[in-house]
């Protein structure tokens, strides 16, 4: 995405988070001023990946819509950051880029306040819960208003319920596999709650939105949906990865959480086929798991080779992707794009990985048992 472009993107995000701002001017309270304004902030400092993939997307397929374009972009963009805040009620993340969370600021603040700390957290889990509610009506309501024919719009809102229909249902199962930690999770089922998280809203869906909106043919869009899936999954792998071996003053998020949750990820899933299952399992789902603990979890999925079992899994994934682009027969210049951003997904995951055999660093700030 040109700079020309993302200023494009900030100045569409910047109109449509004003129009949140003005809608309800007449209500005598300021919740929902404090509310949107913690939106607001929570939707900046993001890398735009979203929008830049769908730019570029709509661009190297030949499309005259470069309008609609910005204005989809803007609005899948604010669709990401109500899926974020709500995904961080769902995880009890405080933290977020390395600064509270919006359930976390808005818990800190009733704590300033007063208020105790179930109340507080309560209170948190409730913003999240509303301001995210919020940002998916503003993205829905821009994807209605975008500059394209009516059928094309139409088909953007169809594509926007499924996508926000599967990414639910992928949100609820990955909490479901949580509950019954004794088990192992089905690799199949991991893989699919991977698929429905992350690649269906993440990669499909500007994909796809690209190329409704440059009137690409059928074979095309099917093409698309099969390298965001491929795309996608790589991409939550290495989200995975980091969860656990991540440097947080890079990931700007704490490495202790999915570890204290038992999030079933792929990487537990290989390691609970392994002989260091007996030893690690104990150590998974605990909410009172220290850095001690948390750093053997760590030795025992790198010793056990699940940490390098996921990470070749998310390169094959991304290569996959690759290897789709140019199956399918696609513009050379769009081959390049998706090769460009999973070599940048690539990028950024090995850089903010610790190398297997490196300490972690001590935590930005400690999660709450």
């Amino acid at each position: 995405m040109s700079g020309a472009e993302l200023a494009q993107v900030e100045g569409a995000l910047e109109r449509l988070l004003a129009a949140g701002t003005s809608l309800p001017g007449w209500l005598p309270l300021d919740d929902h001023r404090e509310l949107w304004s913690a939106f607001q902030r929570a939707s900046a400092g993001g890398k735009r990946f979203r929008p830049a993939l769908l730019l570029s997307t709509h661009r190297t397929l030949g499309g005259r819509r470069p309008e609609a374009a910005i204005q989809v972009a803007a609005a899948i963009e604010l669709l990401h950051t109500a899926f974020v805040v709500q995904d961080d009620v769902i995880d009890g993340d405080q933290v977020r880029r390395g600064a509270s969370s919006l359930p976390g600021e808005f818990t800190a603040r009733a704590r300033q306040q007063g208020a105790p700390a179930d109340g507080a957290r309560r209170y948190g889990e409730a913003a999240g819960i509303l301001a995210g509610d919020l940002g998916m009506l503003g993205a829905v309501r821009a994807i209605a208003r975008c500059e394209a024919p009516a059928p094309v719009v139409e088909a953007l809102l169809d594509l926007v319920e499924t996508t926000i229909h599967g990414s639910v249902a992928g949100e609820l199962a990955d909490v479901r596999l949580q509950l019954d930690l004794a088990r192992p999770a089905p690799m199949r089922e991991v893989l699919a709650v991977a698929e429905l998280k992350t690649a269906l809203y993440s990669f499909q869906l500007p994909l796809h939105a690209a190329a409704l909106l440059a009137d690409a043919e059928e074979p095309v869009l099917r093409a698309l949906d099969e390298i965001g899936v491929l795309f996608g999954i790589g991409f939550q792998l290495f989200d995975d990865l980091l969860g656990v071996f991540g440097d947080e003053r890079r990931t700007g998020k704490s490495a202790l959480g999915d570890l204290r949750e038992g999030k079933r990820t792929a990487m537990l899933a290989h390691a609970a086929t392994t002989e260091s299952w007996a030893q690690l399992h104990p150590l998974i789902g605990r909410p009172d798991l220290d850095a001690i603990g948390a750093a053997d979890a760590r030795a025992l999925l790198t010793r056990c080779g699940s940490r390098a079992w996921t990470e070749e899994l998310a390169r094959w994934h991304l290569e996959g992707a690759n290897d789709a682009a140019a199956r399918h027969d696609l513009p050379p210049a769009l081959i390049r794009e998706i090769r460009s951003a999973s070599d940048e997904v690539l990028r950024t995951a090995e850089h903010a990985l610790i190398p297997a055999h490196s300490t972690p660093a001590p935590p930005l700030t400690e999660q709450p048992a």
